[in-house]
């Protein structure tokens, strides 16, 4: 994993939510029709691990895993709360860096998500919210704080699996979110 200063986050709360959440919530939206392969149950114990102490309630892991299946670019861009983001310094090259870094298709682990940032953080000399806000944005769906970079860690893992309603990859989502910018 990242270490804490790889991200802007807040204090962590304890987890009160299992794999077993993962997986109702999962059913719930129709995102898993079947029992769960082994592949499967695993990512949902590792969401349930990473996202559940930044999840306040059971509506708020609904919502993070919300963000995971459903990815819209044209809808994204088209809010106002985008356009501001797209509108700080240097927001349009952070993403035209960050697509040329995760053009290769490699899976985006915690690791690889971390020496990204850093090479962002060194080549354009930002930090905070000009860095964090457009990369949340393009591979999350919105802005925010550190939660969503755990939202943005699972993608490829679920994309890689047979889920009802398939997971866009990082990959798919920066390609999809430039085409809808330009």
């Amino acid at each position: 994993m990242l270490s804490p200063d790889h991200f802007e986050a807040p204090a962590v709360a304890a987890n009160p939510f299992t794999s077993a959440d993962v997986l109702a919530i999962l059913r719930e939206r129709g995102w898993l029709a079947t029992e769960p392969t082994p592949g499967q149950a695993a990512w949902c114990e590792h969401a349930a691990a990473i996202l559940g102490g930044h999840a306040a309630d059971r509506d708020t892991l609904d919502e993070l895993l919300r963000l995971v299946f459903h990815y819209d670019a044209r809808g994204i861009i088209s809010r106002v709360d985008s356009h501001i983001v797209l509108s700080r310094y240097a927001a349009r090259e952070v993403l035209r860096q960050l697509a040329l870094l995760l053009l290769d298709g490699a899976p985006l682990t915690s690791e690889r998500f971390g020496e990204i940032i850093a090479k962002l953080k060194e080549d354009k000399e930002l930090r905070g919210r000009e860095l964090f806000h457009p990369i949340r944005l393009a591979l999350a769906g919105r802005a925010g704080e550190g939660e969503l970079d755990r939202v943005i860690l699972l993608l490829d893992e679920a994309a890689a699996l047979p889920f009802a309603v398939p997971v866009k990859s990082v990959r798919t989502r920066i390609l999809e979110f430039c085409a809808t910018l330009d």
